[in-house]
């Protein structure tokens, strides 16, 4: 179980969102984890991720990778 987010899973997060062509500066990673974890559009357009607490990261950034795809689609269509 991930008690906190560190630099490590930080760094994991940032591969993903370059590949989306994201910037870091678009991101809030909340340091503390949740179960489930998720990715949601903050008012001001930045993304947040919180990471999941129950599942190993590795498997969580495929999760992570789906979602961002997700919601980067939803919000083209506004």
């Amino acid at each position: 179980m991930l008690k906190a987010v560190t630099l490590a899973e930080i760094e994991k997060i940032f591969t993903v969102i370059e590949r989306h062509g994201l910037s870091r500066e678009a991101v809030v990673i909340p340091l503390r984890p949740a179960a489930p974890g998720t990715v949601n559009m903050l008012a001001n357009g930045k993304l947040e991720i919180v990471v999941d607490s129950q599942v190993p990261i590795d498997d969580w950034l495929a999760t992570l990778d789906a979602n961002i795809t997700a919601l980067m689609a939803e919000d083209g269509k506004r």
